[in-house]
């Protein structure tokens, strides 16, 4: 119109033509103490929980995890933050003649990407879920709930640990079906390694063995780790026989 105007969300986040710009880290002096504290404090709540779940199972002791997890996550960042003098600040962007200037800078066809991708995928993901939690026995919630079990604690304790042995396997599945979807990048404009060493190294240069042979490396790289780290996983909440 006439009298267009344009604002910026929260003052730090633009969405124009372009695309999506946000703020972006910036990381002074000491601030790898800060993110060593922010990491170490993950540790921390992994170790706290295996510790709660341990005096459960062993002594039937009822340790509340939720809001201890929370301070134990944000308490130590929060003060290593402070006492390292705020050494993460944030970039802003900000209009510059035609465009905006600073910040972190994402495509529409990345996102776009991105939103097709997590819907397609979550759909069947949420399927595997159900199809999961269905596969336990009414009788385990049955029985649970007549001990006193609220219905959250069966859900975690009991409902939970049976369901993902029959929720893992296919997810794995579902894992590298959206590692390899996401070479369908080309069709929303997307330059990804796939239209990039797939298509413009491959057209520049004509060697075309040995550009779909790094492609293939590259996608057989990622699919075997995520294999392994989600096998892993799988070998942990898997049932064990004595």
């Amino acid at each position: 119109g006439e009298d267009a105007t344009a604002s910026m969300v929260l003052g730090s986040f633009a969405f124009t033509g372009r695309g999506f710009y946000s703020p972006a880290p910036v990381f002074g002096p000491g601030s790898g103490v800060v993110i060593a504290v922010f990491f170490a404090s993950i540790a921390g709540i992994f170790a706290f929980r295996n510790y709660a779940k341990k005096a459960l199972f062993e002594r039937g002791q009822l340790i509340p995890t939720l809001w201890p997890s929370v301070a134990i996550f944000l308490i130590p960042s929060i003060l290593a933050f402070y006492l390292m003098g705020r050494p993460i600040t944030l970039d802003l962007p900000s209009l510059k003649g035609f465009n905006f200037q600073g910040g972190i800078f994402m495509r529409n066809s990345l996102i776009a990407l991105w939103f097709a991708l997590s819907i397609y995928t979550a759909a069947f993901i949420a399927e595997n879920v159900r199809a999961g939690i269905l596969a336990v026995s009414k009788g385990q919630t049955e029985a649970a709930a007549s001990l006193g079990l609220r219905p959250g604690r069966i859900m975690n304790l009991v409902v939970l640990p049976q369901a993902l042995r029959v929720i893992i396997p296919p997810l794995i599945s579902q894992y590298l079906n959206l590692t390899k979807n996401s070479s369908l990048a080309i069709a929303v404009g997307y330059m990804d390694l796939t239209g990039t060493l797939g298509g413009i190294t491959l057209n520049q240069t004509g060697r075309a063995i040995e550009a779909i042979f790094l492609l293939m490396l590259f996608y057989l790289a990622i699919s075997l780790a995520i294999s392994a780290i989600m096998n892993v996983y799988n070998n942990a909440v898997k049932l064990k026989e004595r």
